[in-house]
């Protein structure tokens, strides 16, 4: 797919897991923080990995790349993260060069998100290229095609309904805590956790129950405090976690920790308790379930939740693919020439020294030759030629390679840079 030497017998692979056949325990288990992206990063150039970028989300763990075979992919994967080989065997996949572009595409525009028409991975697809190129792992065909997606992501929110109405998992968080706690408005909820999904969540929270007892817990105190000054909310050190837990009717916890804060032993309830887990990996121990009145919701179950917006997001799907065929062939289009660009100009050059040769020979064998009439009939010529040759390369039936291979061995040319 690449278009040199180096990379003549290498492929364009997606390789990944996502939600729809791993459940949330196993994509914790290969979920990348921002340590392991990097160190994953940093592997694939030691191992010879000249181009590739890696996304990590709540929903899935994927890697766009060039690689000799996908294993070199999956093995960075499960050596960066808390999952193995016979795991990921179970529930990834692998696609291969026009159905890994169909694939980065449609996780891009949000047709495959766990909740359809979720926007937020395309900002996740944008900043997992950023990191790549700054370490000199984005050549110029993955910098084309993530463009390629962003401009169809843009697209669709632009010229759809498909992103259209509130729904997201914290969204349908606050709506399962509104259709399920009686009185919402005067309970005490306790958010633990404020990264996007806690943030969003927490403003959903505001928005939709206009409840003045809000609690926000973080790690990083700083972080809740920022938050809380927008909202008008009060912050708790996180030393204080287990005194809250006791307080609270509601608890919404999105943390990024990689293993359970919350578990059994730490409350000691002596009310209901509803409990809403939005973490990858799972922040909270099932075993709380163990403690009577204590309900465990996770986001999987969450995202399940289907209602009129996602059921009338549904019906703008074939325009959102339309525009994402539109897009996706004008970049084979430019692979393609990209492709056979050399040899095209190889076979030019060819012609061009044939034609100066011969009017060169002409000019002495002829008196009064017209050399600059023949000069122009001649480039006339020559582009007309190179131009079928062209349209006969971009024609979606031409065995690309092999027309490459025979337009070469006819002219005796040999194009670099393929």
């Amino acid at each position: 797919m690449e278009n040199n030497n180096k990379l003549k017998h290498h492929y364009f692979y997606s390789v990944g897991l996502s939600y729809k056949k791993a459940d949330a325990e196993i994509r914790g288990k290969f979920s990348l923080d921002a340590t392991a992206k990097n160190r994953l990063l940093e592997q694939a150039k030691t191992d010879g990995i000249e181009s590739l970028i890696v996304t990590s989300t709540c929903n899935r763990t994927e890697i766009y790349g060039f690689a000799e075979h996908p294993f070199q992919l999956i093995k960075l994967i499960c050596e960066n993260s808390q999952g193995s080989v016979e795991e990921f065997q179970k529930v990834g996949f692998v696609y291969k060069n026009q159905e890994a572009i169909s694939h980065m595409f449609r996780v891009g525009t949000g047709l495959d998100s766990q909740i359809l028409g979720d926007f937020e991975i395309i900002a996740q697809i944008r900043n997992s290229f950023s990191q790549s190129k700054s370490l000199g792992l984005a050549n110029a065909f993955m910098e084309r095609l993530v463009n390629a997606v962003i401009q169809a992501s843009k697209k669709i929110k632009t010229d759809t309904e498909i992103s259209s109405g509130a729904t997201s998992v914290s969204f349908a968080a606050v709506r399962y805590i509104i259709n399920n706690v009686q009185d919402i408005r005067n309970k005490n909820i306790l958010l633990f956790g404020t990264g996007k999904i806690g943030r969003n969540t927490c403003e959903n929270l505001v928005k939709h129950t206009k409840n003045e007892h809000i609690t926000l817990i973080n790690r990083t105190k700083e972080k809740a405090e920022k938050l809380a000054g927008k909202l008008n909310l009060i912050v708790k050190d996180y030393s204080e976690l287990h005194l809250e837990l006791q307080k609270a009717d509601v608890v919404v916890v999105a943390t990024g920790a990689q293993n359970p804060t919350i578990d059994k032993a730490i409350l000691n309830l002596k009310k209901p308790l509803l409990i809403l887990d939005l973490s990858i990996p799972k922040n909270v121990n099932e075993d709380v379930e163990e403690i009577e009145g204590v309900t465990l919701i996770h986001m999987d179950y969450l995202s399940q939740l289907t209602d009129e917006t996602l059921e009338n997001r549904k019906k703008h799907i074939p325009a959102a693919e339309a525009i994402i065929e539109e897009i996706k062939e004008e970049f084979i289009m430019w692979t393609k020439g990209r492709k056979f660009a050399p040899t095209i100009n190889a076979l030019k050059a060819k012609l061009n020294a044939i034609k100066t040769s011969e009017l060169d020979f002409q000019s002495r064998k002829i008196s009064n030759f017209n050399e600059e009439q023949a000069e122009i009939i001649s480039n006339r010529i020559i582009q007309k030629i190179t131009t079928h040759f062209a349209n006969h390369l971009k024609d979606d039936d031409t065995m690309v390679d092999e027309s490459i291979e025979w337009i070469e061995k006819v002219f005796k040319i040999g194009a670099t840079a393929r």
